[in-house]
């Protein structure tokens, strides 16, 4: 049963099936893989590279490169589902598990959604804070601007938005490209850090912070959603073409994050692990310290920027995410500025209540927050991406292999357990923490926890037992309904809205072709200026007169042909003038086409046909 199409509004908007050339074939696939690997360099990323260099120096670098291997086989598998499947793994999931089951991970993404969007915002805030003296609680409001900025950007086409993230993702690289000029490591001893080691149990527990922060639940959807804004062939060829090419394109990506990471940690380690600085683990911190110990005014100005980059290049895939995930588990669609509005919103109290009533020192305590929160997700969305490209049944010739399959389940037992084991201490302090409110933590706290653990089992149950024993989708709408006899409506009076643009033309032409000689058509045109909108049908100024004047050709032309017209002129806003024209006219039918906004305007004064059509009586033939 196939469903709505995930990011309708830009599915297979980029053709590669043209490409004549490798090259051009590859420029047409890259691009999704940025928008995901911004998620692996996210502030909720830099506070555990920040402490592992510090107090470990090179050391923990060969974490980072088990960890970008488990992302670039993660991605993949991500990647490969939407391809061959053409589902998002919020739809693969809504159509595989019982609705209670199915339902608890969609809130528990949302969940996982919300604390990631968390780090991002104050990261954001934090690099404003530190570059230009912003309060935290300025930088966290500013935060929700960048919904406006991803509606303006979708509206342009998906190649925009993806320019916007390989520049931001590009800044961040060159900021910490230039950070290692002045740091100078000793490539030497960097190059140990390379070799597998753990000095001791606190090495371990950031280990398990760097592993644990590295794959985020929200880029498994989201990887599997953006792939489908390429047209493939849709035979087996193609299909591997374009799987192939996706896996170019995330291990260039995801590198490119690794590159970041390690360079946060390089820096970390040749500056404050070097010179004796072994607890260095906000964020803050480590930009104070870079210029006295770097002797380089630059170095905190491009770690402030790059952070700044990160922040709002996650938010953007962020928010995108969110869509996906409430589409696809609930095959729900509400206006995309509204989604993405409350998913802004979600993000940004918590932190704005917690700035202003706890005060600026308790941000990184909400850092950790959210990253125990995704740790406590990231199963829900590793195992039944695993289970799904696992299905002999729905990928066909395209499910993966025992090799693949074993390195999958490895990794995501590494991944599972060593987030369990974040959890575990964290739980630990929060216990000792709560001694003397201790109802909090065994009545709401652990409750969550153990619903969380048992949810987990059930999903493991799924994907060993129920493998290819995928349930049919639930018709969305309800069943098809008898038609009756359809005979051809007479139409007596039908409104036809103008705004004197090129789509004039066809508006008229369709809806003059509903009638005949005998139909009244009531011509209508509503003046928007200021003045109209103030004085009404008082107004008296240039554009009107010329509307009306230009209405009046429209008029005559048609009743040249024959036909009987009104002009009807509204003033003010459309939503309204139009509704209340058509109810005066008694009309059967309305006929309207795009009302003449485009773009960001579209944003301002929002969708004026979909604001009728839902005003009217009438049927609505939209042009």
């Amino acid at each position: 049963m196939r469903t709505h199409k995930s990011l309708e509004e830009v599915h297979e908007s980029i053709d590669t099936t043209q490409a004549q050339s490798r090259w051009k074939r590859f420029f047409l696939y890259a691009g999704p893989a940025f928008l995901v690997a911004v998620g692996y360099m996210d502030p909720g990323n830099w506070a555990t590279d920040i402490a592992g260099g510090s107090k470990y120096g090179y050391s923990l670098l060969w974490v980072l490169v088990m960890s970008n291997l488990i992302a670039l086989l993660l991605q993949s598998l991500s990647a490969r589902l939407g391809i061959v499947r053409g589902r998002d793994l919020a739809q693969a999931s809504r159509e595989t598990y019982p609705a209670v089951v199915n339902y608890s991970l969609w809130f528990l993404a949302e969940i996982a959604i919300a604390a990631c969007d968390l780090a991002e915002v104050l990261g954001m805030a934090i690099g404003l804070n530190l570059l230009f003296g912003f309060p935290l609680l300025w930088g966290v409001s500013l935060a929700v601007l960048d919904t406006f900025l991803i509606l303006f950007l979708q509206s342009r086409g998906m190649r925009y938005m993806e320019a916007l993230i390989l520049g931001l993702v590009a800044l961040i690289g060159v900021s910490f490209f230039v950070e290692m000029t002045f740091a100078k490591p000793d490539l030497a001893e960097l190059a140990t850090g390379f070799v597998p080691s753990l000095k001791d149990s606190g090495a371990l527990y950031i280990a398990i912070g760097i592993i644990g922060a590295t794959v985020m639940p929200h880029n498994l959807y989201l990887h599997s959603s953006l792939v489908q804004t390429r047209r493939n062939k849709k035979d087996e060829a193609g299909l591997r073409t374009a799987i192939r090419y996706n896996f170019f394109d995330s291990a260039l990506a995801l590198n490119l994050a690794f590159f970041v990471n390690a360079s946060i940690l390089v820096l970390a380690a040749a500056v404050f692990y070097k010179q004796g600085y072994h607890d260095i683990v906000e964020i803050q911190d480590a930009h104070r310290m870079l210029e006295p110990l770097l002797g380089e005014k630059l170095a905190p100005i491009l770690f402030a920027v790059a952070l700044i980059a990160a922040g709002q290049s996650s938010t953007i895939t962020g928010t995108l995410a969110g869509q996906i995930v409430m589409e696809g588990y609930l095959d729900l669609r509400i206006a995309p500025w509204l989604r993405r509005l409350v998913t802004r919103l979600v993000a940004v109290v918590p932190a704005f209540l917690v700035i202003w009533l706890m005060g600026e020192d308790k941000v990184g305590n909400m850092l950790i927050l959210s990253q125990v929160i995704l740790s406590l997700q990231l199963g829900f969305a590793i195992i039944p991406l695993i289970h799904f490209v696992s299905d002999k049944e729905k990928m066909g010739v395209f499910a993966i292999g025992k090799v693949v399959k074993t390195l999958s389940w490895v990794s995501a037992t590494v991944i599972v357990g060593l987030n369990i084991q974040l959890l575990i201490d964290t739980l630990t302090e929060w216990r000792a923490a709560l001694a003397q409110s201790s109802w909090v933590f065994n009545f709401v706290i652990m409750p969550v926890v153990i619903i969380a653990a048992i949810l987990l089992l059930l999903v493991i149950y799924y994907a060993f037992r129920g493998l290819g024993k995928v349930r049919e989708a639930k018709v969305p709408h309800g069943k098809a309904m008898h038609i009756p006899t359809i005979q051809k409506k007479q139409y007596a009076r039908i409104a036809i809205c103008v705004d004197f643009t090129d789509s004039d033309v066809k508006a008229l032409t369709e809806g003059v072709s509903q009638g005949n000689t005998e139909t009244v058509f009531h011509l209508i045109h509503v003046v928007e200026t200021a003045g109209a909108r103030s004085y009404g049908e008082h107004i008296s100024d240039h554009e009107t007169d010329e509307d009306i004047a230009q209405l009046k050709v429209y008029a005559d032309n048609l009743r040249a042909q024959g036909y009987q017209v009104e002009e009807k002129i509204g003033y003010g806003n459309p939503k309204k003038e139009i509704p209340r024209i058509v109810e005066e006219t008694a009309a059967d039918l309305l006929v309207i086409g795009r009302h003449g906004h485009r773009s960001f305007m579209d944003i301002v004064l929002g969708e004026t046909i979909d604001s009728v059509r839902h005003s009217v009586k009438c049927p609505v033939l939209v042009v």
